[in-house]
């Protein structure tokens, strides 16, 4: 379901949308403020750390989970994910084998994080805590759930797109939030950006007041695979939280794009639309290209038909987190 685009009007001019729906999002903010306020039913033997967010949608999780877990796995620690694998099957807790293990069964996002590191879908996240800790990680990486209370956190990280914000800083259905944001910046103990220069700038002058936590900023930047994006025109397609930030990627590499695709967020890759896909691009003479989680996804007699482009977090300063990551792990595990 595409959010709608009242949601990003400015904080001071939500629109009359926004404001009729502000009673209802006023009662959704209370359900989640009751919610959080209950105690976690289990506390970990090591260090959690969330990796959540306070908008509806993607906003950057996946990308800034692997960047952790490469960050971790470059001083000797094993870190290992938690996550609820959304638009899966299974309940867990099991641990995702990116060989065996279909998308439709663990959801795209544990499929590819498994690639980095020990992933367990467990809807049941304390019960994926407890495996997780038994098969010898050092720290946890939860992997979404900060408005979620049965596992205990040692710390959480917000992660919120800089262009987009938080929104027009109301609570779902008046806007895109969980919560409003000075409620869950309260439980947080660290926000991060990922956007452009220019988006981090509207992002601090929009939401820098409301930030009394260290804040880091990071861009999404495309792998260097060698490919040359200039030569060959493309269709592409992409069902995560914000398509949009894909196309611009791939114009950003030079490519020419004949026709985009905007699919919901975790979208089933049907074989009438990946029919209909090919389809045109047949027709316009195109090459199919989409992300690396939407390619997870695909079925495999189709995935040598479409390109991907993959994207890591690249960030100018590691400070802010590292000083977070410090605090959380023995002093023998800490980074330098």
């Amino acid at each position: 379901m595409r959010a709608p685009d009242f949601w990003q009007s400015p904080p001071e001019r939500p629109g009359m949308k926004a404001r009729m729906l502000a009673p209802l999002g006023a009662l959704y903010a209370q359900a989640t403020r009751q919610r959080v306020s209950k105690p976690a039913e289990f506390k970990a033997d090591v260090p959690v750390l969330c990796i959540g967010n306070l908008n509806a949608g993607g906003t950057g999780k996946t990308p800034t989970t692997i960047a952790l877990l490469q960050r971790l796995q470059a001083r000797g620690i094993e870190a290992h994910v938690v996550t609820r694998g959304y638009g899966g099957s299974l309940d867990g807790p099991i641990q995702v084998d990116e060989r065996s293990h279909k998308a439709a069964e663990t959801g795209d996002e544990p499929l590819l994080l498994a690639a980095f590191a020990p992933t367990w879908v467990a809807k049941n996240r304390q019960a994926g805590a407890a495996l997780a800790q038994k098969n010898g990680a050092q720290i946890i990486l939860m992997d979404d759930g900060f408005q979620n209370p049965s596992l205990h956190k040692d710390a959480s990280i917000i992660v919120v797109d800089a262009q987009r914000g938080f929104g027009n800083g109301r609570c779902i259905p008046a806007g895109p939030l969980r919560e409003p944001v000075a409620t869950g910046l309260a439980r947080a103990d660290l926000v991060l950006s990922i956007g452009s220069e220019a988006a981090q700038s509207t992002f601090s002058k929009t939401w820098g007041s409301q930030i009394a936590l260290p804040h880091a900023k990071a861009k999404l930047t495309p792998l260097q695979t060698g490919m040359d994006w200039t030569g060959t025109p493309f269709l592409a397609f992409a069902g995560i939280g914000y398509p949009e930030k894909f196309f611009q990627t791939l114009r950003g590499l030079g490519a020419t794009l004949l026709q985009t695709h905007a699919l919901d967020d975790h979208q089933p890759l049907t074989s009438s639309l990946l029919t209909r896909l090919d389809a045109d691009a047949q027709r316009l003479g195109a090459q199919l290209v989409t992300t690396e989680k939407d390619a997870v996804r695909l079925p495999p007699n189709f995935r040598y038909r479409v390109l991907t482009v993959p994207v890591r977090l690249e960030l100018a300063d590691w400070a802010p987190i590292d000083a977070l990551l410090e605090r959380l792990l023995p002093k023998e595990n800490a980074p330098d």
